[in-house]
């Protein structure tokens, strides 16, 4: 536990996101093997080749959705990773990775891009993949969807009080300001640049696929070694989907907050007025014994 955040358990009163799980993947191991590392960065397919490598057997493929949205516990992983590669806090090596992504035959997508250095060396027989676009338009879509989302005052806000927001966000921004030097609008191309640079001359070549999801399913299966399916190759996430889709996360959580509050707080304050009532009966009585 390098970031020192303990583990808290989801409370039953999370009712309007049902969808979230609560694994401390801490306390897991591996189960399937380690296959593909899919390390271009977000917002240049990523999400459709995670429904593409599921469809293809990969699963599960490890992506940003699984902490954000369907198992926030996860976020408490990467902050041990942050922990250790970024701030020199403890150590997070294959038995951690193997905790946090055991369950997953592929991961793609940030956060895990933070730690590509890592994930090879951990798992030097899985096969790299990068995912690319040209680096004006990928920079645009990054502006409008993640970095947006990464500086959302209402997902800052509600982060005080849900317990699944409370994960991501903490994690979320700790990926920014670290991946991105804490100013993605004027370095974040340079960042992409240089990213894959170092990927490029850290892969040889016949363990890296440079892929672009407008190709279709024929350079992946190819690459994989796997039957090319029939159905159309997947395409997901466009930057209205994401926006919409935090923005009805945020809803979510907002609601668990209230009804949270009415579950606890009504009872307590019915507690409160029932006692501060009592006092002042005792206090009228105990006057009217003084005066008799």
């Amino acid at each position: 536990m390098a970031s020192g955040i303990p583990y808290t358990p989801k409370p039953a009163t999370d009712i309007f996101t049902p969808y979230q799980t609560d694994i401390d993947r801490r306390r897991c191991t591996r189960t399937k093997p380690m296959k593909v590392l899919a390390l271009g960065l977000g917002r240049t397919g990523t999400a459709s080749l995670r429904a593409a490598l599921n469809e293809l057997g990969y699963n599960d493929t490890y992506h940003m959705m699984n902490a954000s949205v369907e198992n926030p516990p996860d976020c408490l992983c990467w902050m041990d990773a942050f922990a250790a590669k970024y701030e020199g806090k403890g150590t997070f090596g294959r038995q951690e990775w193997d905790a946090l992504l055991g369950h997953c035959m592929a991961v793609c997508d940030w956060p895990a891009v933070a730690f590509a250095k890592e994930l090879i060396e951990a798992y030097p027989e899985a096969k790299v993949i990068i995912t690319t676009r040209d680096v004006d338009s990928w920079h645009a879509s990054v502006m409008k969807t993640v970095n947006w989302r990464a500086n959302d005052p209402e997902l800052k806000a509600v982060a005080n009080f849900d317990w699944g927001a409370g994960l991501y966000y903490p994690m979320l921004r700790k990926f920014w300001d670290h991946f991105f030097y804490g100013d993605f609008e004027n370095r974040g191309k340079e960042r992409f640049n240089d990213y894959y640079k170092e990927i490029r001359e850290t892969v040889p070549a016949g363990n890296l696929l440079e892929f672009r999801v407008s190709s279709g399913w024929r350079p992946l299966c190819e690459y994989l070694g796997e039957p090319v399916p029939e159905t159309p190759f997947p395409r997901s996430n466009d930057a209205e989907q994401f926006v919409e889709r935090c923005r009805t996360q945020n809803r979510k959580q907002m609601m668990n907050v209230l009804f949270r509050a009415m579950v606890v707080g009504v009872p307590v304050l019915a507690t409160f007025l029932f006692f501060t009532n009592l006092l002042n009966i005792v206090e009228i009585h105990g006057s009217g014994v003084l005066f008799n």
